[in-house]
Protein backbone atom coordinates (compact mmCIF):
# COMPACT_ATOMS: atom_id res chain seq x y z
CA UNK A 1 0.00 0.00 0.00
CA UNK A 2 1.50 3.20 -1.19
CA UNK A 3 1.21 5.86 1.72
CA UNK A 4 0.74 9.65 1.45
CA UNK A 5 1.85 12.41 3.83
CA UNK A 6 -0.91 15.07 3.74
CA UNK A 7 0.74 18.40 5.24
CA UNK A 8 -0.94 22.01 5.49
CA UNK A 9 -0.88 23.90 2.95
CA UNK A 10 0.37 27.47 2.66
CA UNK A 11 -2.01 30.51 2.80
CA UNK A 12 -3.24 31.95 -0.23
CA UNK A 13 -0.63 35.18 -0.32
CA UNK A 14 1.51 36.36 -2.69
CA UNK A 15 3.51 33.32 -3.09
CA UNK A 16 0.40 30.42 -3.32
CA UNK A 17 -0.17 29.97 -6.06
CA UNK A 18 2.56 30.32 -7.57
CA UNK A 19 2.74 33.54 -9.04
CA UNK A 20 3.53 32.22 -12.80
CA UNK A 21 1.17 29.41 -12.41
CA UNK A 22 -1.28 31.88 -11.35
CA UNK A 23 -0.74 34.19 -13.91
CA UNK A 24 -0.94 31.30 -16.36
CA UNK A 25 -4.03 30.27 -15.17
CA UNK A 26 -5.68 33.57 -15.80
CA UNK A 27 -4.23 33.77 -19.48
CA UNK A 28 -5.45 29.91 -20.47
CA UNK A 29 -9.10 31.20 -18.85
CA UNK A 30 -9.09 33.60 -20.36
CA UNK A 31 -8.36 32.84 -23.94
CA UNK A 32 -10.47 29.46 -23.42
CA UNK A 33 -13.66 31.99 -22.39
CA UNK A 34 -12.94 34.31 -25.81
CA UNK A 35 -13.80 31.23 -27.57
CA UNK A 36 -16.00 29.02 -25.51
CA UNK A 37 -18.29 31.15 -23.31
CA UNK A 38 -22.11 30.64 -23.31
CA UNK A 39 -24.66 32.91 -24.89
CA UNK A 40 -26.97 33.46 -21.92
CA UNK A 41 -29.27 36.21 -21.03
CA UNK A 42 -28.09 37.91 -18.15
CA UNK A 43 -24.97 38.58 -19.47
CA UNK A 44 -26.17 41.03 -22.23
CA UNK A 45 -27.24 43.37 -19.77
CA UNK A 46 -25.62 45.35 -16.81
CA UNK A 47 -29.05 45.90 -15.24
CA UNK A 48 -28.81 45.05 -11.32
CA UNK A 49 -32.29 44.31 -11.28
CA UNK A 50 -31.96 41.64 -14.02
CA UNK A 51 -29.25 40.29 -12.87
CA UNK A 52 -30.38 39.72 -9.07
CA UNK A 53 -33.22 37.43 -10.62
CA UNK A 54 -30.73 35.33 -12.66
CA UNK A 55 -28.75 34.74 -9.94
CA UNK A 56 -31.82 34.36 -7.41
CA UNK A 57 -33.00 32.06 -9.74
CA UNK A 58 -29.72 30.36 -10.29
CA UNK A 59 -29.30 28.82 -6.79
CA UNK A 60 -29.86 25.60 -6.99
CA UNK A 61 -31.50 25.14 -10.65
CA UNK A 62 -29.98 24.64 -13.77
CA UNK A 63 -29.16 27.09 -16.03
CA UNK A 64 -31.68 25.66 -18.91
CA UNK A 65 -34.58 25.78 -16.76
CA UNK A 66 -33.78 29.08 -15.86
CA UNK A 67 -33.09 30.45 -19.05
CA UNK A 68 -37.22 30.56 -20.05
CA UNK A 69 -38.48 31.30 -16.60
CA UNK A 70 -35.63 34.57 -16.55
CA UNK A 71 -37.52 35.80 -19.99
CA UNK A 72 -40.68 35.23 -18.99
CA UNK A 73 -40.50 36.86 -15.13
CA UNK A 74 -38.85 39.93 -16.70
CA UNK A 75 -41.58 40.42 -19.05
CA UNK A 76 -44.12 40.04 -16.16
CA UNK A 77 -41.67 42.15 -13.64
CA UNK A 78 -39.78 44.79 -15.83
CA UNK A 79 -38.42 46.61 -12.72
CA UNK A 80 -38.05 46.58 -9.31
CA UNK A 81 -40.79 49.26 -8.63
CA UNK A 82 -42.90 46.69 -10.60
CA UNK A 83 -41.97 43.45 -8.68
CA UNK A 84 -42.40 45.60 -5.56
CA UNK A 85 -45.71 46.70 -6.11
CA UNK A 86 -46.66 43.41 -6.87
CA UNK A 87 -48.71 40.67 -4.42
CA UNK A 88 -46.66 38.26 -3.00
CA UNK A 89 -48.75 35.48 -4.25
CA UNK A 90 -48.90 36.62 -7.74
CA UNK A 91 -45.04 36.43 -7.62
CA UNK A 92 -44.89 33.44 -6.42
CA UNK A 93 -47.13 31.93 -9.03
CA UNK A 94 -45.04 33.67 -11.80
CA UNK A 95 -42.11 31.49 -10.70
CA UNK A 96 -42.99 28.10 -10.51
CA UNK A 97 -42.52 25.78 -11.18
CA UNK A 98 -38.81 26.62 -10.51
CA UNK A 99 -39.20 25.49 -6.86
CA UNK A 100 -37.17 26.27 -3.36
CA UNK A 101 -40.45 28.72 -3.21
CA UNK A 102 -38.79 30.88 -0.80
CA UNK A 103 -36.69 32.30 -3.24
CA UNK A 104 -39.56 34.81 -5.12
CA UNK A 105 -40.67 35.63 -1.28
CA UNK A 106 -36.89 37.02 -0.45
CA UNK A 107 -36.92 38.73 -4.11
CA UNK A 108 -40.18 40.38 -3.19
CA UNK A 109 -39.04 41.29 -0.14
CA UNK A 110 -35.77 43.04 -1.07
CA UNK A 111 -37.18 44.67 -4.12
CA UNK A 112 -39.68 46.36 -1.72
CA UNK A 113 -36.59 47.19 0.73
CA UNK A 114 -34.85 48.54 -2.46
CA UNK A 115 -37.36 50.65 -3.39
CA UNK A 116 -38.48 51.92 0.44
CA UNK A 117 -35.18 52.36 1.44
CA UNK A 118 -32.71 52.73 -1.48
CA UNK A 119 -34.66 54.84 -3.51
CA UNK A 120 -35.12 51.71 -5.75
CA UNK A 121 -31.48 51.33 -6.79
CA UNK A 122 -29.51 48.24 -5.38
CA UNK A 123 -26.44 49.21 -3.68
CA UNK A 124 -23.40 48.70 -4.97
CA UNK A 125 -21.74 47.29 -1.79
CA UNK A 126 -20.97 43.83 -0.74
CA UNK A 127 -21.51 44.41 2.79
CA UNK A 128 -25.66 46.34 2.51
CA UNK A 129 -26.11 43.56 -0.30
CA UNK A 130 -25.21 40.88 2.08
CA UNK A 131 -27.84 42.75 4.80
CA UNK A 132 -30.61 41.89 2.28
CA UNK A 133 -32.17 38.57 3.73
CA UNK A 134 -31.58 35.99 0.82
CA UNK A 135 -28.62 37.66 -0.41
CA UNK A 136 -25.18 35.51 0.78
CA UNK A 137 -21.51 36.15 0.02
CA UNK A 138 -21.71 34.23 -3.50
CA UNK A 139 -25.10 36.45 -4.73
CA UNK A 140 -23.44 39.40 -3.23
CA UNK A 141 -20.41 39.48 -5.69
CA UNK A 142 -22.02 38.09 -8.78
CA UNK A 143 -24.07 41.25 -8.41
CA UNK A 144 -21.00 43.57 -7.85
CA UNK A 145 -19.00 41.34 -10.14
CA UNK A 146 -21.53 41.04 -13.34
CA UNK A 147 -23.62 44.70 -12.69
CA UNK A 148 -21.03 46.73 -11.17
CA UNK A 149 -18.14 45.49 -12.59
CA UNK A 150 -16.24 45.32 -9.60
CA UNK A 151 -13.60 42.85 -8.87
CA UNK A 152 -15.72 41.03 -6.51
CA UNK A 153 -14.55 37.34 -5.95
CA UNK A 154 -17.52 34.42 -6.62
CA UNK A 155 -17.71 31.38 -5.49
CA UNK A 156 -20.31 28.43 -6.90
CA UNK A 157 -20.50 25.14 -7.44
CA UNK A 158 -18.76 25.30 -10.37
CA UNK A 159 -16.06 27.32 -9.17
CA UNK A 160 -15.42 25.41 -5.91
CA UNK A 161 -14.91 22.20 -8.09
CA UNK A 162 -12.21 24.00 -10.49
CA UNK A 163 -10.30 25.81 -8.03
CA UNK A 164 -10.62 22.38 -5.81
CA UNK A 165 -9.12 20.55 -8.33
CA UNK A 166 -6.57 22.74 -9.90
CA UNK A 167 -5.11 24.30 -6.89
CA UNK A 168 -5.80 21.80 -3.50
CA UNK A 169 -6.55 18.51 -4.86
CA UNK A 170 -7.38 16.21 -2.30
CA UNK A 171 -5.47 17.60 0.20
CA UNK A 172 -7.29 17.53 3.07
CA UNK A 173 -7.70 13.70 2.88
CA UNK A 174 -11.08 13.41 4.19
CA UNK A 175 -13.17 15.05 0.86
CA UNK A 176 -13.82 18.19 2.93
CA UNK A 177 -13.14 21.59 0.98
CA UNK A 178 -11.77 24.38 2.62
CA UNK A 179 -13.85 26.85 1.85
CA UNK A 180 -12.13 29.88 3.13
CA UNK A 181 -9.42 29.16 1.02
CA UNK A 182 -11.34 28.88 -1.61
CA UNK A 183 -12.82 32.07 -1.26
CA UNK A 184 -9.08 33.44 -0.79
CA UNK A 185 -7.84 31.81 -4.16
CA UNK A 186 -10.91 33.17 -6.11
CA UNK A 187 -10.45 36.77 -5.02
CA UNK A 188 -6.81 36.47 -5.24
CA UNK A 189 -6.90 35.09 -8.82
CA UNK A 190 -9.23 37.25 -10.35
CA UNK A 191 -6.64 39.95 -12.48
CA UNK A 192 -6.99 43.44 -12.47
CA UNK A 193 -10.45 45.09 -13.63
CA UNK A 194 -11.54 42.32 -15.04
CA UNK A 195 -13.75 40.68 -12.80
CA UNK A 196 -16.31 40.30 -14.49
CA UNK A 197 -14.72 37.76 -17.27
CA UNK A 198 -12.60 36.22 -15.01
CA UNK A 199 -15.79 35.16 -13.25
CA UNK A 200 -18.08 34.15 -16.01
CA UNK A 201 -14.44 32.21 -17.78
CA UNK A 202 -14.36 30.17 -13.88
CA UNK A 203 -18.14 29.03 -14.46
CA UNK A 204 -17.69 28.67 -17.63
CA UNK A 205 -15.13 26.45 -17.17
CA UNK A 206 -16.55 24.60 -14.14
CA UNK A 207 -20.07 24.23 -15.90
CA UNK A 208 -18.77 22.88 -18.83
CA UNK A 209 -15.27 21.09 -18.93
CA UNK A 210 -14.55 20.99 -14.67
CA UNK A 211 -17.95 18.82 -14.44
CA UNK A 212 -18.84 17.15 -11.37
CA UNK A 213 -18.77 13.26 -12.84
CA UNK A 214 -17.03 12.80 -15.96
CA UNK A 215 -14.28 16.36 -16.08
CA UNK A 216 -13.17 16.02 -19.99
CA UNK A 217 -9.72 16.75 -19.11
CA UNK A 218 -8.07 16.04 -22.60
CA UNK A 219 -9.23 19.52 -23.92
CA UNK A 220 -9.35 21.26 -20.47
CA UNK A 221 -6.59 24.46 -21.07
CA UNK A 222 -5.51 23.95 -17.58
CA UNK A 223 -4.34 20.13 -17.47
CA UNK A 224 -0.80 21.06 -17.29
CA UNK A 225 -1.05 23.24 -14.22
CA UNK A 226 -4.02 20.83 -12.21
CA UNK A 227 -2.33 18.72 -9.64
CA UNK A 228 -5.40 16.93 -9.81
CA UNK A 229 -4.88 16.15 -13.29
CA UNK A 230 -5.18 13.13 -14.39
CA UNK A 231 -8.53 13.18 -12.70
CA UNK A 232 -9.89 9.74 -11.66
CA UNK A 233 -12.76 9.22 -9.98
CA UNK A 234 -12.15 5.80 -8.56
CA UNK A 235 -8.66 6.36 -7.29
CA UNK A 236 -8.86 10.12 -5.32
CA UNK A 237 -4.85 9.71 -4.57
CA UNK A 238 -4.29 11.18 -7.82
CA UNK A 239 -3.19 13.93 -6.43
CA UNK A 240 0.61 14.65 -7.64
CA UNK A 241 2.70 15.26 -4.52
CA UNK A 242 5.46 17.22 -6.56
CA UNK A 243 4.00 20.00 -9.41
CA UNK A 244 5.27 18.57 -12.89
CA UNK A 245 7.38 21.32 -15.22
CA UNK A 246 5.01 23.39 -16.66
Amino acid sequence: MQLFILRPMPPVNNHFPDPTIRRKFQQRLLRWYARHRRDLPWRKTSDPYKILVSEVMLQQTQVDRVVPKYKQFLRKYPSIEVLASASVNDVEAAWRPLGYNIRPVRLHAIAQETVQQHGGKIPASLEKLQAFKGIGRYTAGAVMSFAFRKDAPILDTNVKRLLQRVFLGSMNGNGSKPVKRLWDLSETLIPKGKGYDFNQAMMDLGALICTARKPNCSICPMRALCISYPWDKENKSCLKLRRLSR
